[in-house]
């Protein structure tokens, strides 16, 4: 019976007010200090980094107040000096907060390097299909006296006989010399 008094007295009734009020201001603090600690409604618009060499990217993301990372990448691109940017995350035009990270992916100084293929003593067709499927180009076609027709007798690149195994860079043209058929 003495809690129940104690209940609707008006000591327990105003302290429990006091500390309604307190609540509410504590929680409406945290809520204003929130909004400036998380820099809400400070954007930055991302500007566009594409085709930009790596070196004049520092002072530009200092300018911006942004910070960056370079991602790796093997996938070259002619159109694009090397070490150029070729692509950005966020993309440009995207609104961010000061201080985030851009990541950007950069153009390789050239194509990566590929092994060339033993395709001598098979058919044109199988060479062909072996070249491109590892990522060579086929150039010209010559046929010398050889009673295999359209075996490849030899390969080159840029006129210069080569052999299996070579290190070319990727989508070179290499040239196939084929027999005629004829002895």
């Amino acid at each position: 019976m003495s809690y129940l008094r104690f209940l609707i007295s008006k000591v327990f009734v105003r302290q429990l007010g006091l500390a309604l009020v307190a609540g509410g201001l504590v929680l409406v603090g945290v809520f204003y200090s929130l909004d400036a600690l998380t820099q809400n409604n400070d954007h930055i618009t991302v500007p566009d980094f594409e085709t930009l060499p790596l070196d004049d990217i520092p002072a530009l993301m200092e300018r911006f107040e942004l910070r960056f990372e370079v991602l790796d990448s093997a996938k070259f691109n002619p159109n694009y000096p090397p070490f150029a940017v070729i692509e950005q995350t966020p993309s440009a035009g995207s609104e961010v907060k000061r201080g985030r990270k851009i990541y950007f992916t950069l153009n390789p100084s050239g194509y990566r390097k590929l092994k060339v293929p033993d395709v001598i003593q098979i058919t044109k067709r199988n060479a062909e299909t072996r070249l491109t499927a590892v990522g060579f180009s086929l150039g010209d076609i010559t046929y010398r006296n050889n009673i295999g027709k359209d075996m490849v007798l030899e390969i080159r690149h840029k006129g210069k006989k080569i052999i299996p195994g070579m290190v070319l860079p990727k989508t070179s043209k290499i040239d196939l010399v084929l027999g005629n058929g004829k002895r």
